[in-house]
């Protein structure tokens, strides 16, 4: 083991207040994979097996790989975390559109915490319409519940808001006392966990002749390929250079340093995939079940399918659009400009001000474009290959990216948080261990 690994060890062993957060994360994740197993009441779960067996395609895949899998077993948590994502989306379109979502977002922590509160009143909102329309649906699956009427509309609804809600709280925790964003990595563990039963179905569709062992290998080599063009990607950044005047102070001189501004190339992460995904199951919260048998439904819910063209359009202009939108949002260029200004740093051929903060924004479109088709290509391109195979939906290119880039979030804070707490315990020895 090399000198460098024992110290990272080391360190490890001496940040008590991260192994804190490591652990508080990890229960909350468990109680959270232990909630996807919880049945809703009233259901016939043989029947429930059939009807979900047979329609793993399209929507209800996607909508089963946010949940975690609960969708199958119709537990509590089936909604999963979309309805906050989708109210989070309302919040941040009319934040851009809404005077008064603007004066909220510059109150600073005042105005956030108003927006925090709204969108959870968003969520809430938007998971009982969903809940309602999921348990229209489930009667209308025929004899899938045990005893249809307005009972069971009303505890269904009540289950699947509470589920949800208790899921945002879960993700709140995480964020305020554990590691990495609560949100991404409640769907990062539910992706995670379905996993090992994918790969294991893959093997077994090699077993019975439905798939290749050429084609598996090829699977699987094209899903590792995927990971390093992501990591490569997510590790990308286009450096602009920062130079600072020299100043004289007294008999001093100080400055006439440079440095860089980093931009990465897909500022938004993964945001666009989820927000996109998010989009398409809003409004088809009852069909992309499967359970109504009307004509209209059948047509509408064939153009929501791996591969088919509606499907691929929406979800290509959804990544594209939240790729600007969500960058936007998150790197203002003007408050850039003015942050260096203010202390005296310049970019070399370029007048401070408006002409550095329209030329930080130029390249920043054109980053922003690179990532928005690199983000659309990784998601869309094995849709096509699962939709011709029967390959799981959790080794497709939406589930590989969250997992992948949210993992790489995660370390990045253990490690921020890591460096901070040897820092401190640096400090300490300074000042006491003389």
């Amino acid at each position: 083991m090399s000198s460098e690994s024992l110290n990272t060890t080391g360190a490890f062993s001496q940040a008590k207040d991260l192994k804190n957060r490591i652990f508080f994360t990890i229960l909350i994740l468990m109680i959270y994979r232990l909630g996807t197993y919880v049945p809703l009441a009233g259901i016939d779960p043989l029947a429930l097996k059939e009807i979900m067996a047979s329609s793993q395609k399209g929507l209800l895949g996607m909508f089963n790989m946010f949940s975690g899998g609960a969708v199958t077993r119709m537990a509590i948590f089936a909604l999963g975390i979309m309805p906050y994502i989708s109210s989070s989306i309302i919040v941040q379109l009319l934040t851009g559109v809404s005077d008064y979502f603007k004066s909220l977002k510059e109150q600073g922590e005042i105005g956030r915490k108003k927006i925090t509160q709204i969108t959870r009143y968003g969520t809430v909102l938007i998971a009982c319409l969903q809940g309602y329309g999921v348990s229209i649906g489930l009667e209308n699956a025929g004899n899938l519940v045990i005893e249809p009427g307005m009972s069971f509309r009303i505890i269904t609804t009540i289950s699947l808001v509470a589920g949800t809600t208790f899921l945002m709280w879960l993700g709140e925790q995480i964020t305020l006392r554990g590691v990495g964003n609560g949100i991404s990595l409640i769907i990062f563990s539910g992706i995670v966990a379905e996993i090992p039963r994918a790969l294991a179905s893959t093997f077994e569709l090699g077993r019975t002749g439905a798939l290749s062992a050429l084609m598996i290998v090829g699977i699987f080599v094209l899903v590792i390929l995927t990971v390093l063009f992501i990591v490569f990607f997510e590790r990308a950044m286009r450096k602009i250079l920062i130079n600072y005047p020299k100043r004289q102070v007294g008999n001093k001189m100080y400055g006439g340093e440079s440095s860089h501004l980093p931009l990465k190339i897909n500022t938004a992460g993964v945001i666009p995939a989820i927000f996109a995904s998010a989009l398409l199951l809003l409004p088809v919260t009852i069909s992309n079940f499967g359970f109504a048998e009307s004509d209209t439904f059948l047509k509408i819910s064939s153009m929501f399918t791996q591969g088919q063209p509606l499907y691929m359009l929406l979800y290509a202009s959804g990544i594209i659009f939240f790729s600007f939108f969500y960058t936007s949002i998150v790197f203002n260029p003007k408050e850039t400009s003015e942050n260096l200004r203010k202390y005296g740093g310049y970019i070399p051929g370029i007048r401070p001000g408006d002409r550095t903060a329209e030329y930080i924004e130029t390249i920043l479109m054109r980053l922003t474009t690179v990532g928005a088709l690199y983000l659309t290509f990784v998601c869309l391109m094995p849709e096509f290959l699962i939709a011709k195979y029967p390959i799981p939906f959790y080794l497709g290119g939406t589930s590989i990216l969250i997992v992948v880039v949210v993992a790489m979030d995660t370390v990045t804070q253990v490690q921020t948080r890591l460096m901070s707490s040897q820092y401190e315990s640096l400090i300490k020895k300074t000042k006491f261990g003389k």
